[in-house]
């Protein structure tokens, strides 16, 4: 017992060490960051102060023609006599003004961006879905009304969108039908983000796909370079295997690089594929993927051309990527890709997804919360730490969620599942106006893996909800386990967004939000066509 004790004092220290130290680099960072956005008035001080310097005082008044030669003679001479001096002092400001020009970085502006939205011909209600699989003829009667539980109680509503191979009887898990589903979602929004901002794709320096559990040979950063005849020299990166939360990451890989980069275009695609990834087993744990990921992907237009300032939507403030599989094997291991007892593959989430999800958004924000909170709330939240440190475990004191509402109009959270956004609801808490654009998107998508995020500020948009100056908080989890935030500054009011074509809520957002009660029960198909039946006789 007493070992335990000590072992949970030495976490408790390891905490706070890493707490206060993180808050001590991010402010650190701040003041660099101030001191020099401040340098160009140092510099105008620093040559008022120069310039007074040569010029001698005078007690005795001359004509004004006068006053000025006898003036300008004593400065020259008095500048030669200090040449050197002066020389230096000019050296120094140069040199001061190369530092703050190297290490100001170039703005990273999201320009515009475009959700897919299939047909009507992928629409399938909840009770379809649960048929289409039973017809597959793999599930037992048991793992058939396990799915319609979930689905009742998931928050998914009755028009997401599956792809074709899907819905198709037999179940067509092929490649070429894989292909042919990654292709349509990828070529549609692409098409659709060039043509709204007139972006010719020769101008286009960066290209970031990120598809989690369908990576094909060659890849699809490889598809989209010979789909829109991109240039030789154009920078490609295709992100595999980190989850939902890929899509901040491949922000965060973009903002890098246009750092490196100059005056030049990111193209940031973010998809999943469904067709190789339903599971037809019947392992408890890897049946909740199928009553809930649906088709969708998204495309991002990123830019650090000073001249789109004007145009663009927003502007990248923050991005913090927070990677927990090195602080334990259950964090690591919480979402995994395996085989069932009888080789089906599928996605396996573990029962502790949610307080390692807990764990993941808590080392988040402890290292957002210095970036983005008022100095109040970052007080309260440093003495709460303190006190739990000082009352070692013989009070329990209750860890400070900071109020991230003071700092943040918009919160885009991944739509992940109905359990995650309550438990997100209740630890940051938000009220149903911030939670409804996460909810809409489940309700009406889906999870869309990482391109929920934009669907969700799709519809923040289409609402007419971002004011020029509003700051929106993107937060996403993914397998690993990772929690990563990004946080944008809207340079514009978006007005009347749901009448865009690249808008994926154009023909819904009036009749939203809906209420989705926590447990929506359906009838099947059939129950369904014996209902219809009856009423027609």
């Amino acid at each position: 017992m007493a070992n335990q004790q000590h072992r949970s004092s030495i976490a408790m220290d390891r905490e706070l060490f890493r707490t206060v130290r993180q808050a001590a680099l991010n402010h650190a960072r701040l003041l660099y960051h101030r001191l020099v956005s401040r340098l160009p008035h140092l510099l105008a001080v620093t040559l008022v102060v120069a310039a007074a310097q040569l010029v001698p005082p005078s007690s005795v008044p001359l004509p004004p023609l006068a006053a000025a030669g006898t003036l300008l003679r004593e400065a020259a001479a008095r500048a030669r006599a200090d040449a050197g001096l002066v020389a230096a002092a000019l050296a120094g400001v140069s040199a001061c003004a190369c530092v703050y020009v190297a290490s100001r970085p170039r703005p990273v502006y999201l320009v515009d961006l475009a959700a897919y939205r299939p047909g009507p011909a992928h629409r399938a209600t909840r009770a379809e879905s649960v048929r289409h699989f039973a017809l597959a003829g793999r599930f037992t009667d048991e793992s058939v009304a396990f799915q319609t539980r979930m689905l009742e109680r998931a928050g998914v509503g009755d028009a997401t969108h599956f792809p074709a191979s899907i819905l198709a009887v037999p179940v067509d898990m092929s490649l070429r039908a894989a292909r042919e589903e990654s292709e349509a979602v990828v070529f549609g929004v692409v098409d659709d983000l060039l043509r709204t901002t007139g972006v010719r794709a020769a101008d286009v320096g960066v290209v970031i796909v990120n598809s989690s559990l369908f990576s094909p040979t060659p890849s699809f950063t490889s598809l989209l370079v010979n789909r829109y005849g991109l240039r030789h020299n154009v920078v490609t990166h295709n992100l595999s295997g980190m989850g939902c939360s890929a899509g901040i990451i491949a922000i965060d890989l973009a903002k890098h690089l246009l750092q490196v980069h100059p005056d030049t275009y990111a193209l940031v695609v973010s998809t999943e594929n469904i067709t190789l990834n339903a599971y037809l087993g019947n392992h408890r744990p890897m049946l909740v993927t199928n009553t809930l990921f649906r088709m969708g992907g998204a495309a991002v237009l990123l830019s650090n051309r000073r001249a789109d300032r004007a145009r663009a939507k927003y502007r990248l403030v923050h991005t913090v990527r927070t990677h927990r599989g090195g602080a334990s094997d259950e964090s690591y291991a919480c979402v995994t890709q395996e085989e069932d007892g009888e080789g089906n593959v599928g996605v396996s989430l573990s029962k502790n997804l949610m307080s390692v999800a807990g764990d993941a958004l808590r080392s988040n924000i402890t290292t957002l919360g210095p970036l983005v909170l008022p100095l109040s709330e970052q007080l309260r939240f440093l003495g709460a730490a303190l006190l739990r440190r000082v009352a070692g475990g013989k009070v329990k004191v209750k860890p400070y969620v900071p109020d991230f509402k003071l700092a943040l109009e918009h919160f885009c959270i991944h739509a992940g599942g109905r359990g995650v956004l309550d438990e997100l609801e209740r630890s940051l808490g938000l009220s149903p106006w911030h939670m409804e654009p996460s909810r809409m998107t489940l309700y009406r998508f889906g999870n869309t893996s990482s391109s929920s995020l934009w669907y969700e500020l799709a519809y923040c948009e289409a609402k007419g909800r971002i004011k020029k100056g509003d700051r929106v908080w993107q937060i996403a989890f993914g397998s690993g386990f990772k929690c990563n935030s990004a946080v944008w500054r809207a340079l514009r009011t978006v007005d009347d967004a749901g009448r865009e074509t690249n808008n994926p809520w154009a023909d819904d957002i009036h009749d939203l939000p809906v209420h989705v009660p926590k447990v929506s029960p359906f009838a099947s198909s059939d129950q369904q066509a014996a209902s219809t039946n009856g009423q027609h006789a």
